[in-house]
C-alpha cells in the first residue's frame, strides 16, 4: 500500500519542501486517495486513508475549531492532512499541531506553493498503478493454481509454484505437525529446524492467519472437520493481501489434489478390495480370475503378496494411495486394499523379472510417501497360488515390530528374515504353543525383575556383562538373579538346549 511516507518522497511533493509537524511516527499509515479541500467540515465525508491537502484559508482561527476540524480528519480516518503555506498562514498554529498530535494525525506543512492538481494526479497514477500491479498479481496466483487443480497436479508442483509466488519458504505439515514436505531458499536456512515443537505453539483463528513471534502465515488445508493439515509459508515482514491469497489458493489446489485423489480411487479401491477378498478365499475361481485381468493384472506375470503397516492407523488410506501411486511409478500393475489394521497388496512383476530388486524398489517408492513396515511374500507363478503369496506376507507382517524404525523404512522383511518368530507367528493360535510357553514361564509370571532378568540373558548369550548393563544392575546382582531363576525353574541356565527352549517361550509370548 502507498503510504504517507511514500506520498512526501514523491517529487511533487518534495518540491513543495514539505516538513513533518505532527505524527511523525505514523507515517507509514497507507493513503487510498487524495482530497483537496478547503472546507472546515469535510471529515464526515471523507473515507478511512484519505489524504487531504488545504491551504487552510477556510479553517476555523480559534482553538476549539481547529480542534474540531483535527479531531473529525482523525474520526474518519484520515491519513494525515498537508496545508500548503502561504495564503492563510506562514506557519501552522501551534494548537492545530498540537491537536494532530494528540489525535494521531501525521500533519505535514508545504513551505512552498505547489500546485494540488499535479500532487492529486501523482497520487492517483500511483495508486491506480499499485492497484493494476496488484490486480495482475493476483490473476497471476489465479492462473496458476488454476491450471495446477486442473492439471491434478500433486503437492511437490503445488509447493514450488507457492514457494515461486511468494519467494519464501513454504512447508506442508500434518495434523500432527510433522513435516510433510518443504522448500526453503538459501536465506532460509535453520527454517524448519526444532519444527514440530515451534509448530506446536503457533495458534490461529480463522483459516488463514499471521503469527507475529515465529513471522509465519499459517493456513487450513482443506475444512475445519476434516483438514489434514497446514500450509505455512514464511512471511517475517507480516502478511500482504497478496501473500495471503498464495496461500490460501496453494491450500485449496492441496485439498483438491487430496479429493481427487480420493473420488479417483474410491471405486478403484472397492473393486481392489473385493478381488483380494475373493483371490484369499478361492484363487482358482475362473470369475474371479476374469475380473482380475480386467483390473489390470494380466496373465502370465510373477505375482507377490505385500503386506504393510503404516505408524498409525489413520494413514491407512494414504499408504494405500501410497501404494498406488508407487505402482504408477514402476509400472507394475497392483491390487492393494486395507484389510483391518494393514494395508495387503498384489504386484504383478514381468515374468523374468527380478522380484527380490523389483518390490524393493517399489517399497521404497511407497516409503518416500508414507513410512510403512513392509512385508512380502515369495513369488507365485500364477493366480492359483496367489492366496499363499498374500497370506505369507501377511504372517510375515505379523512378526514384524509394530512401528517402522529408521532402517526398516523402505526395506523389505520376507519369510527368510523373521526365522522362528515367523513360525511361532503361524502357530500363534494354536494351544499347544500356549501350554509350552505357560509350561516353560509359569513360575516366573510372579517374579517380573527375574522376567526381565531372564529376557536379557536370552537377547544377550554370550555377554553376562551386557546383559548386566541392558538391566542396569551389578554383575554379582545378576548373578544372584540367575541363581534364582535356575532354582524356581530347577534347570541350569549353562544348558543350551535350556536357554533355547526358555528364548522360544519368551519369543511366543510376544508374538
Amino acid at each position: 500500500m502507498l503510504s504517507v511516507a511514500d506520498v512526501l518522497r514523491m517529487p511533487a511533493v518534495r518540491s513543495a519542501d514539505p516538513e513533518v509537524l505532527a505524527g511523525a511516527d505514523l507515517l507509514d499509515q497507507p493513503v487510498r486517495w487524495v482530497h483537496t479541500t478547503e472546507l472546515a467540515d469535510i471529515g464526515p465525508l471523507l473515507r478511512g486513508g484519505d489524504l487531504v491537502l488545504t491551504t487552510g484559508i477556510a479553517l476555523p482561527d480559534h482553538t476549539e475549531g481547529l480542534a474540531r476540524f483535527a479531531s473529525s480528519l482523525a474520526e474518519s480516518g484520515a491519513a494525515g492532512l498537508l496545508v500548503e503555506l502561504g495564503r492563510r498562514w506562514s506557519a501552522l498554529p501551534q494548537e492545530l499541531v498540537a491537536h494532530c498530535e494528540e489525535r494521531g494525525l501525521p500533519l505535514v506543512a508545504l513551505r512552498r506553493e505547489v500546485r494540488f492538481a499535479a500532487v492529486a494526479q501523482a497520487v492517483g497514477e500511483r495508486l491506480i498503478a499499485d492497484q493494476l500491479a496488484e490486480l495482475r498479481a493476483a490473476e497471476r496466483v489465479h492462473d496458476t493454481f488454476t491450471e495446477l487443480s486442473i492439471g491434478e497436479a500433486g503437492p511437490a508442483e503445488i509447493l514450488a509454484a507457492a514457494q515461486r509466488l511468494s519467494g519464501s519458504a513454504v512447508v506442508l505439515e500434518d495434523e500432527q505437525h510433522r513435516i510433510v514436505d518443504y522448500l526453503v531458499g538459501p536465506a532460509d536456512d535453520g527454517f524448519v529446524e526444532d519444527w514440530e515443537r515451534r509448530s506446536r505453539t503457533v495458534r490461529t483463528t480463522g483459516r488463514t492467519g499471521w503469527d507475529p513471534s515465529t513471522g509465519w502465515l499459517v493456513t487450513r488445508v482443506g475444512r475445519p472437520e476434516r483438514g489434514w493439515g497446514r500450509l505455512v509459508i514464511a512471511a517475517p515482514a507480516g502478511a500482504s493481501a497478496g501473500l495471503t491469497a498464495v496461500a490460501e489458493r496453494a491450500a485449496a489446489a492441496l485439498a483438491m489434489h487430496r479429493l481427487h485423489d480420493r473420488t479417483r480411487d474410491g471405486q478403484t479401491r472397492r473393486v481392489h478390495h473385493e478381488l483380494l477378498a475373493a483371490l484369499l478365499a478361492d484363487p482358482t475361481d475362473e470369475e474371479t480370475r476374469r475380473r482380475v485381468e480386467i483390473a489390470g493384472l494380466p496373465a502370465g506375470r510373477q505375482l507377490v503378496g505385500v503386506a504393510l503397516r503404516p505408524p498409525r492407523p489413520a494413514q491407512l488410506d494414504d499408504l494405500v494411495a501410497a501404494c498406488l501411486r508407487a505402482a504408477e511409478v514402476t509400472h507394475a500393475p497392483l491390487l492393494a486394499s486395507v484389510f483391518e489394521s494393514e494395508v495387503r497388496g498384489l504386484v504383478a512383476l514381468p515374468p523374468r523379472a527380478d522380484a527380490v530388486r523389483f518390490v524393493d524398489r517399489w517399497a521404497r517408492e511407497v516409503a518416500g510417501r508414507v513410512p510403512a513396515v513392509v512385508a512380502a511374500g515369495t513369488p507365485a507363478t500364477g493366480l492359483a497360488s496367489a492366496d499363499r503369496t498374500l497370506q505369507e506376507a501377511s504372517q510375515v507382517l505379523a512378526a514384524l515390530p509394530a512401528l517402522p524404525t529408521a532402517d526398516a523404512v523402505g526395506g523389505v522383511r520376507r519369510l527368510e528374515d523373521v526365522h522362528v518368530r515367523g513360525l511361532l507367528t503361524l502357530l500363534a493360535d494354536d494351544p499347544r504353543v500356549a501350554a509350552f510357553v505357560d509350561r516353560e514361564l509359569s513360575a516366573l509370571r510372579a517374579e517380573p525383575e527375574l522376567f526381565r532378568t531372564l529376557r536379557a540373558l536370552v537377547e544377550h548369550p554370550g555377554s553376562k556383562a551386557a546383559a548386566a548393563a541392558a538391566l542396569h544392575v551389578s554383575r554379582p546382582v545378576l548373578y544372584d538373579r540367575i541363581a534364582k531363576i535356575e532354582r524356581l525353574l530347577s534347570v541350569s541356565l549353562d544348558d543350551a538346549e535350556v536357554r533355547t527352549s526358555l528364548h522360544v517361550a519368551l519369543l511366543a509370548e510376544e508374538v
